[in-house]
């Protein structure tokens, strides 16, 4: 084996645990998702008001940086993965409640 491929073979070695670990999370960065789709869906239809979408935006990216922070020494433990459902928990209600509430975002026309 000449150096050239060793040093990639080593490269690739060191790399792709990180690649692995970044993905450790994916019911989390799923559900995310979907709580953001949400979020747009609710704005999109007039359900939410700019004002709550913004707070609601706000609240997910509390969610995103509770993952950052698991994520930061390469892997998530159950009380932090916990930790993150609960808090995406919060944020669904939240969702949930602001989207069936009586408030409409005022059309243009309006």
């Amino acid at each position: 084996m000449n150096k050239l491929t060793f040093s990639m073979f080593a490269v690739a070695s060191l790399i792709l645990p990180g690649l692995v670990s970044a993905q450790a999370t994916p019911r989390i960065d799923q559900r995310q998702e979907n709580q953001e789709k949400r979020i747009d869906k609710g704005v999109a239809s007039g359900k939410l008001t700019q004002k709550e979408a913004a707070r609601l935006e706000k609240g997910q990216e509390q969610v995103q940086k509770a993952e950052d922070r698991a994520m930061k020494d390469g892997k998530v433990t159950k009380q932090e993965k916990r930790s993150i459902e609960h808090t995406q928990d919060v944020q669904s209600k939240k969702i949930t409640r602001q989207t069936q509430d009586k408030q409409k975002a005022k059309s243009k026309s309006e």
